[in-house]
């Protein structure tokens, strides 16, 4: 079953390891000094499942999948810049990419890692028949892989152009050659040459993590000999997020990213902040032939029934902003604003002289209310402007698990905030066109033919030169009430006794321990 990235809010593709995603800048820095050694304990807000990183991109999977595995190249969310990972150099010459590992790196269980095991990694992404939802979303389809020991160099053809293709190839972790030949261990284990080795899997409670010695291949040539750097890891799974601030006050973790309004007893306790920013508010319609949903019609009534503004201020807690782009995770590849001018204008009167004449049945609404009662008022909201409008529609509160199963799975749904959290909006192709569930990532079945001929024409053009064509594709799926974003969220990632970068995803390498 294909799995897409669940957060305390929906659905994001740049994980976090604090369990919601979003980049942003630093909010308050914190002091303390900085102690070595010690445990660094922080939340997780659901189980990842499997813990094989080339069959999930659940949040939570790869939220911890960062202490483990390392990839190719690295991006400074900072500026959008890449730096080193495995590989010490790189270059793209149209469909070529060619990149030579750095000397001397072990995986966990103290083999070395060779540019053939970096090649099996793609190879295996690439092939349709292993289902990994890497494939289209950060490894091109049709890429193909050669890899030179000797010169521990690999080489990666594509089909096509393709213009962010290192910024998806930042988001695979490469498994070590013992996790190739049994990809099974890796559903409760892992072998990578990350700074870090579990030691612990308890699904569904806490994993445990030791630091690795002789590490030297981080970002930008990162290590773990650095002052600060804690010896031991627990990520603990803790769903609920009022339980997570309650444990960050008592000192029983270290890290929570925090997006309710159980931030503001947090900030009076004065703890260090890194800001972070996140899609939040995102509706899709399943277009799967039969449902309700399937007809254009309904989709735009069931749009204009509703006041995005409101429910924007109601989910955030009067906290965020309206979406501008689908693509919203810094660094933003392309800045701009796609939505608000496509967007439907609301017209009850019209909503309901086409819901009334559609005699529809009750319609299935789900989302998950993990990030705090913010997102459950603006569900009921949408259900009462909805009622107002002459369709019954039945809310259904999900952990990411449960929604995960609805939306892959069963498909018995036909109304979903699912916020898909991206930097660059290639990663989003898979997920708004192509193959539906269960065969692909499509899971709204979405078909917009402008929508894909504008990907066409914007996959052809060199980065950022694309990037006004990729949002005139994407204003069509607005324009078509296919997918609505609607807000953006500012949480923070509280930190107690520790200080951590935040940008988009825990950078494992950046954690000090402090001694107050």
């Amino acid at each position: 079953m294909k799995k897409i990235i669940t957060t305390t809010a929906g659905v994001c593709l740049t994980a976090s390891v604090l369990a919601a995603c979003g980049g942003g800048s630093s909010g308050s820095s914190g002091g303390g000094t900085i102690v070595d050694g010690g445990t660094f304990t922080m939340a997780l807000n659901a189980d990842p499942g499997t813990l094989d990183p080339a069959m999930s991109v659940s949040n939570q999977q790869i939220a911890i999948s960062h202490l483990v595995y390392d990839p190719l190249v690295n991006i400074n969310f900072k500026d959008g810049s890449l730096e080193s990972g495995l590989a010490k150099t790189w270059k793209v010459d149209g469909t070529k990419v060619t990149a030579t590992l750095q000397d001397k790196i072990t995986c966990s269980d103290g083999t070395e890692l060779k540019a053939s095991d970096v090649a099996a990694n793609y190879d295996f992404i690439a092939d349709p028949k292993n289902e990994s939802p890497l494939l289209g979303t950060f490894l091109p389809v049709g890429a193909k892989t050669t890899a030179d020991d000797a010169t521990r160099t690999v080489e990666i053809t594509l089909a096509e152009p393709a213009p962010f293709v290192l910024q998806g190839l930042a988001n695979i972790s490469i498994v070590c050659s013992k996790g190739l030949a049994d990809r099974k261990l890796l559903a409760s284990s892992a072998v990578g040459t990350g700074p870090y080795e579990l030691t612990k899997a308890a699904s569904g409670n806490q994993f445990t993590y030791k630091i690795r010695d002789g590490y030297t291949w981080g970002p930008d040539g990162a290590t773990t000999t650095t002052k600060g750097m804690p010896d031991n890891i627990v990520v603990k799974v803790i769903e609920n997020e009022s339980t997570a601030a309650n444990l960050l006050l008592s000192g029983e973790l270290n890290g929570a990213v925090v997006t309710g309004s159980d931030r503001k007893r947090l900030d009076a306790a004065k703890l260090s902040t890194y800001d972070t920013a996140v899609l939040s508010g995102e509706q899709f319609y399943n277009q799967t032939e039969g449902r309700a949903t399937a007809d254009a019609k309904v989709r735009m009534a069931l749009t204009q029934a509703l006041d995005f503004g409101e429910l924007q201020k109601v989910l955030t807690s009067g906290s965020g902003k309206a979406a501008t782009t689908f693509a919203a995770l810094d660094p933003i590849a392309c800045q701009g604003d796609s939505v608000s001018g496509a967007m439907p204008k609301r017209d009850v009167a019209a909503a309901k002289a086409v819901l009334s004449a559609a005699n529809l049945p009750e319609l299935t609404f789900v989302y998950s209310p993990s990030s705090g009662g913010g997102v459950s008022a603006a569900a009921e909201l949408a259900v009462e402007q909805w009622k107002d409008a002459g369709v019954k529609v039945k809310a259904k509160a999900q952990n990411s698990t449960a929604i995960q199963e609805t939306v892959f799975g069963t498909r018995d749904w036909d109304i979903a905030w699912l916020p898909v959290n991206v930097n660059s909006p290639d990663q989003l192709v898979p997920f708004l066109s192509g193959p539906g569930a269960p065969d692909g990532t499509n899971f709204a079945n979405i078909k917009n033919t402008t929508y894909e001929a504008g990907v066409k024409k914007a996959a052809a053009m060199d980065g950022q030169e694309g990037c006004d064509t990729w949002l005139e594709a994407e204003s069509a799926l607005v324009e078509a009430a296919d997918v609505i974003p609607f807000a953006n969220t500012i949480g923070k990632a509280y930190r107690a006794k520790a200080k951590f970068d935040y940008p988009g995803q825990m950078v494992p390498t950046s954690i000090r321990m402090l001694a107050n």
